[in-house]
């Protein structure tokens, strides 16, 4: 474990920067290309823009329950110091063990080939994409090993910077894309009824997706200046932001393309930028999708470290990854170790199927992690004045909950091998923790 004269993380992130963190690890890549993948199931335009509602509820009911439990556990790890607080330390393990080995450093990979491929495009630079997209993972360690206030500044800069790439695609598909009209404007849906809802199930998918990553806000709680304040703000500015974002994405997509026009284009954004203004509106959108991947990075890598050097710090990880740099204040070891996974998986390239066994795993941990809150409740008896309650609990805990695990219960039933194989990578974190606690054992007998 690591030692308590060793120097403790800085607190140095402020509220706005926390918003810009929870922004950042929301939007990435997809929410350019995702409308198309809605669209396929739902040509319906009022359907479509109903899904993205559905979703943005859904991110927003998980703000304000992780925004609680930022308040009753402001310490270092967020979601994995509330599955340990909660539960027990092999669940919180095992949600840092998969978050290490695939969810996150496999979503990192992904990533940064999209930024390699857009990037080199718009440089004209023709060394390979897993070459790029590596080079800007090792930029970024090095950026976020100088200490958390540079990789915060980093962070938000890139965030402004995505912001406005993407109210430049609204304002342009608003102001100068005439909107489409008669059969192409929208579709009616394939079916009625039990079909239709199932239609809706499957375009939840894409949109739960596009909606993912505030919870990573919760990691870097320890390095907040008032984290019990300030992480409950970002949560619910950062989310709310986004769903404004991302549904003025959509309206401009289906108005510009109308709702089978939408299904059938493979780059939304780019075809509404390139009506608006011609080969120049889909370079400018190109350089916007290229700032948005390296943000998404630039969160990625400043906040999911603290949660390895929070389990190094339980005892059940390596001793180094609990470590920080004297002067810089950070777990650079931490740092460090998710930047070389991702770069592996950069270079090895089948990340991809990786990640389809761990999208129910993910979800599960979701839930597991929202359910925290009837425990600490139970256990606390009431919230502090200084703390932030969640309205309308227990129920709006509840359906977030359901709402988790009815998403992973439609995915075992679609994707029932990957799902399986999803558990049984989780599974071998069980061995490894059985170790970690044994070596703990020995050494503080």
């Amino acid at each position: 474990m690591a030692s308590s004269a060793a120097p403790g993380l800085a607190r140095r992130i402020g509220a706005f920067d926390a918003t810009m963190i929870v922004m950042g690890g929301i939007v990435g890549s997809g929410i350019f290309a995702n409308p198309r993948e809605v669209a396929i199931e739902l040509p319906s335009a009022p359907l479509l823009l109903a899904a993205w509602i559905a979703g943005g509820v859904m991110a927003l009911l998980g703000a304000l329950i992780y925004a609680e439990l930022a308040a009753r556990r402001p310490g270092v790890g967020g979601q994995y110091a509330y599955l340990r607080d909660a539960y027990h330390p092999l669940a919180a393990f095992l949600y840092g063990w998969v978050l290490l080995l695939v969810v996150q450093t496999g979503g990192m990979a992904a990533v940064a080939l999209i930024f390699a491929r857009y990037s080199g495009r718009l440089l004209g630079v023709a060394l390979p994409e897993p070459a790029l997209g590596m080079a800007a993972l090792l930029a970024l360690t090095v950026v976020n090993c100088l200490g958390v206030a540079m990789g915060a500044r980093v962070q938000s800069a890139l965030m402004v910077l995505k912001i406005a790439a993407i109210a430049t695609l609204i304002v342009c598909g608003w102001l100068l894309v005439p909107p489409v009209t008669g059969a192409a404007a929208a579709a009616p849906l394939a079916g009625q009824g039990v079909r239709a809802l199932f239609a809706f199930g499957a375009a939840m998918a894409p949109v739960l997706f596009a909606y993912g990553g505030w919870q990573t806000a919760s990691f870097v709680s320890g390095e907040l200046r008032d984290p019990r304040r300030d992480l409950p703000r970002g949560l619910l500015l950062g989310v709310s932001g986004v769903i404004v974002l991302y549904l003025g994405v959509n309206w401009v997509c289906v108005r510009a393309l109308g709702g089978p026009g939408l299904a059938q284009t493979l780059a939304p954004a780019s075809a509404v930028m390139e009506r608006a203004l011609g080969p120049a509106g889909a370079r400018l959108i190109a350089a916007g999708i290229a700032i948005s991947t390296l943000g998404f990075l630039s969160q990625s890598m400043l906040t999911a470290p603290r949660v390895y050097y929070a389990m190094a710090n339980d005892g059940v990880f390596f001793e180094r990854v609990g470590r920080i740099h004297p002067r810089t204040r950070v777990p650079v070891v931490a740092i460090a170790l998710q930047g070389a996974f991702a770069m592996l998986l950069t270079a090895w390239g089948q990340y991809r199927q990786i990640l389809d066994y761990m999208i129910a795993v993910d979800f599960i941990f979701f839930g597991l992690t929202a359910s925290c809150l009837f425990v600490f409740r139970r256990r606390d008896g009431g919230v502090t004045s200084e703390g932030f309650r969640t309205p309308g609990h227990p129920w709006t805990t509840a359906i977030f909950v359901a709402g988790c695990w009815l998403f992973v219960a439609n995915l075992v039933a679609q994707k029932p091998r990957d799902t399986l194989l999803g558990m049984a990578i989780l599974l071998t974190g069980v061995p490894a923790f059985a170790l970690w606690s044994a070596r703990r054992s020995r050494g503080s007998g």
